[in-house]
């Protein structure tokens, strides 16, 4: 999940492990069957796309705005809400391999010159924001390829 931001910082235990300016919050989960072709698909969209206004509200990329990302795990997006009253994460890919690909997008986006904080894979994390619009965006892979 994509959300636009004027600015955005995360906390561990009260201590800011993350900040940024005007840019992008980056909540990523990782579901069984994601990929490093999943992971390189998203790089490529978050940096290709127009979501900051220019001459038109979404006009203008990340990189046009001198914003930055502040990437953050969130393995409940993974969860299914089916069943019952509690949700289920048997969707969720197990964790070790789940870092992996969350790391994988954060250098990803880094490799592409711009400035990215992250959190702290599996801690309990407090993450603060000012949307900006709002604009959030759902993006998912598949094969590669963002759906």
């Amino acid at each position: 999940m994509l959300q636009r931001v004027q600015e955005a910082s995360v906390r561990v235990d009260e201590v800011v492990v993350g900040r940024i300016g005007r840019g992008v919050l980056l909540l990523v989960g990782v579901a069984k069957g994601d990929t490093e072709a999943d992971a390189d698909a998203l790089v490529r969209k978050i940096t290709a796309l127009r979501f900051f206004p220019g001459r038109t509200p979404l006009d203008l990329t990340l990189a046009a705005v001198d914003g930055a990302c502040l990437v953050v795990s969130q393995f409940t997006l993974a969860g299914t809400l089916r069943k019952g009253n509690r949700p289920g994460f048997e969707r969720a890919e197990d964790p070790a391999r789940a870092e992996a690909l969350y790391l994988r997008i954060a250098e990803g986006l880094a490799a592409t010159g711009l400035e990215v904080a992250t959190g702290r894979f599996a801690a309990r994390m407090a993450v603060d924001l000012v949307n900006d619009g709002p604009v959030t965006f759902v993006l998912d892979c598949e094969a590669g390829r963002v759906l």
